[in-house]
């Protein structure tokens, strides 16, 4: 089974390899002679590939092309890497001025993916590298994403979280998460109260792109001792301020901070 599932997957790449050098476009029994394969298994794996956005069919021509995923997906990657460079001085100067470690984190459903990350040599070790993901209702990054998406999406979200609770801190339900994220909408920024692990505080801020959406998440995490509930004002607006700056750079020319 694994073999077969392995040489369905090269089959697969193969088509999709061939036509992305193929503008035109080419048929089912084209494909199948260039590539050694039976028209049967081409059309099935063109079937699969099609539902999925990947491959289209020109109804002119009767040919299949690359699809519109490929653009979506390829967007979302040059975006990503955009982001984390027009980030990374701003992050830097984030870290210098609070000592704390700084994070730029993305939304993926019920999870948050850190994407970039400025460390202190001198700080407390985090446990916490690129790629990482974390729970959405238990992290001030979670809650700043969270908070900028649609009503319906939301839902969506909140209906999907397990509501794990990692401390005494953690929301209990998605009523109270709720209640969080309306909190953060009425602030521009989000605090991690010991909310995922014991000992550890986090302020986060959103970042918009040019047509105002939050498309990402700045925060600092750092010690309780540190990041105390009597400087989380202070934090907040500095958190707040590098993350304008990277939505600027962005594009984004609206009003923010707030």
């Amino acid at each position: 089974m694994a073999e077969n599932g392995v040489q369905t997957l090269d089959r697969t790449f193969d088509i999709i390899e061939l036509l992305a050098v193929t503008p035109n476009g080419m048929g089912v029994t084209e494909i199948g002679q260039k590539l050694g394969l039976h028209k049967s298994t081409v059309y099935r794996l063109i079937n699969a590939l099609v539902r999925r956005g990947y491959l289209e069919k020109d109804q002119n021509t009767g040919l299949y092309k690359i699809g519109p995923k490929f653009i979506e997906i390829s967007g979302l990657y040059v975006r990503q890497i955009e982001l984390k460079t027009e980030a990374a001085p701003f992050m830097r100067h984030l870290t210098e001025l609070t000592g704390q470690v700084t994070h730029l984190a993305i939304l993926d459903e019920t999870e948050v993916v850190y994407i970039e990350k400025i460390e202190v040599m001198q700080s407390l070790r985090m446990y916490s590298q690129i790629g990482k993901r974390v729970p959405v209702h238990c992290s001030a990054l979670g809650k700043v994403l969270l908070s900028g998406q649609n009503s319906d999406y939301q839902e969506q979200v909140l209906g999907k979280i397990k509501y794990i609770r990692y401390t005494e801190n953690t929301v209990k339900d998605a009523n109270e998460f709720k209640r969080e994220l309306e909190m953060v909408r009425q602030k521009g920024w989000a605090i991690d109260n010991e909310e995922h692990e014991i000992g550890i505080r986090c302020i986060a801020a959103p970042v918009r792109d040019f047509t105002g959406k939050i498309i990402a998440a700045l925060s600092i995490t750092g010690s309780k001792n540190i990041i105390s509930p009597d400087k989380d004002e202070y934090y907040g607006k500095l958190v707040v301020e590098a993350a304008d700056n990277i939505s600027r750079r962005l594009g984004f020319t609206g009003k923010t901070g707030e």
